[in-house]
């Protein structure tokens, strides 16, 4: 089939009314072409394979088509609410490219910036683990591959001839233009609880610490707070490049030499202000790989002094982590987790930050996010021997090398004092009968 420019509407009627279909997470996604597939009302058996979405598309809405997401947003929830089929593939973000070439979907679609002179396209926002299926299906004449262009995503880079982060338009059967905008994630301001929490992890990040950080304001308090303090001689290799770690880049705080990857900051999708955006336009200062390089354990483990940063929604006594589901309902996903918690396990120096408030509210009643035990058939994200940093507003529990009666203690004290001596009671009788 011709590389040429198509409409959304062809591109659309070359998907067949019984398909696989299969599309980046989040700031990747071919918004254009996602919701162009509304137009067509005679799906009987459309699949579809993404995560995060970032808009609320309708074809989803629709009898006879069906979602899989590796990893649910807002727009999952809403969507799943109100009745749609969707439903929840556990991986960690990794282990989504594996997963993807198993399906191998008929039709690959994603967003990208205007081919350069030479006919090259960045990936621009989203490297992920879709690279590799997006040159499989361009390749195979028995598949489709659909590149949404738009002025608006920018220029980003890869690494060497192996991660080019880009399609070329010999690879495309389907170049869609248009003037569609990046998703926006706002910075929000932290909550006297969230700059506590941030005040406390802020303490682990010394000079020359290689830093990851997840999305929130925790995360972005945190970088604030290095951009504008003392200190410096930081390196980058994070999942998620966000606002604050372009601040941080700005005030001069960013040397990378983290002993891999030196001179650049390392991530595979990118997500913040407008001002990221433009910021990211041809800067060879940060750099998209596959998410199975940047989110290896083994890789993160060769940085400098990692400093691992991430959100939970409750830990029990034990150290185990739930951060992706509430009540056995799922919230959001796995993603780089325990990637990063296990990489920041492989070396001494190495620190990974689990950041939770103590409590918070179901209904009108305040609930301890810090508890005993969960309950029978709760869903656990990560297990208790990758845990090594806690920290709520009320302080910081280190947990390794603890005996589990000593982390039982140690994760009680830092609970909300409300809820501390009934904790305290139940860690000094572990494991609780």
């Amino acid at each position: 089939m011709a590389n040429s420019t198509h409409t959304l509407e062809e591109a659309v009627a070359l998907v067949h009314t019984a398909d696989h279909v299969g599309f980046p997470l989040g700031p990747g996604q071919p918004g254009g072409f996602l919701h162009a597939l509304n137009q067509r009302t005679d799906w009987d058996g459309l699949e579809l394979y993404g995560a995060l979405l970032v808009d609320l598309y309708e074809v989803f809405l629709q009898p006879g088509v069906h979602y899989r997401s590796g990893f649910f947003g807002p727009a999952e929830r809403f969507l799943r609410d109100a009745g749609a089929n969707v439903e929840f593939v556990p991986a960690d973000f990794r282990r989504f490219a594996p997963v993807l070439q198993a399906v191998a979907p008929r039709v690959m679609c994603t967003s990208a910036a205007p081919p350069d002179p030479d006919g090259w396209m960045s990936l621009s926002l989203h490297a992920g683990a879709t690279v590799d299926e997006l040159h499989r299906a361009g390749a195979d004449p028995d598949r489709i591959l659909v590149v949404e262009v738009s002025p608006h995503f920018p220029r980003t880079l890869g690494l060497g001839p192996d991660h080019r982060h880009a399609i070329h338009v010999s690879e495309a059967d389907v170049i869609v233009e248009t003037d569609r905008v990046p998703f926006v994630l706002a910075d929000v301001a932290p909550t006297p609880v969230e700059q506590a929490i941030a005040d406390h992890a802020r303490a682990f990040v010394t000079d020359g610490c290689t830093l990851q950080t997840g999305i929130g304001a925790i995360p972005s308090a945190i970088a604030t707070a290095l951009a504008v303090g003392d200190g410096g001689d930081f390196g980058v290799h994070s999942e998620m490049f966000t606002t604050g770690l372009m601040r941080l880049h700005q005030a001069g705080k960013v040397t990378n030499n983290k002993g891999i990857f030196d001179g650049v900051s390392i991530t595979t999708f990118a997500a913040g202000e407008p001002e990221l955006y433009t910021w990211l336009e041809g800067n060879t200062e940060v750099r998209f790989l596959p998410v199975d390089v940047v989110n290896s354990p083994e890789i993160i483990a060769r940085n400098r002094k990692l400093i691992s940063i991430n959100g939970a929604l409750s830990v029990d006594l034990s150290g185990q982590i739930v951060a992706d589901t509430i009540g056995g309902k799922q919230f959001s996903g796995i993603g780089g987790h325990e990637d990063f918690m296990a990489g920041a396990g492989l070396e001494l120096e190495d620190r990974s930050l689990v950041c939770l408030p103590s409590m918070t509210v179901v209904g009108e009643q305040p609930v301890s996010r810090i508890v005993g035990a969960f309950p029978a058939g709760t869903v656990v994200t990560t297990p208790r021997h990758q845990v090594d940093v806690v920290i709520t507003e009320h302080g910081v529990a280190e947990l390794q090398g603890l005996t589990i009666r000593e982390r039982a203690r140690a994760l009680a004290a830092i609970a909300d004092p409300s809820m501390r001596d009934d904790l305290l009671e139940k860690a000094d009788r572990w494991p609780i009968d």
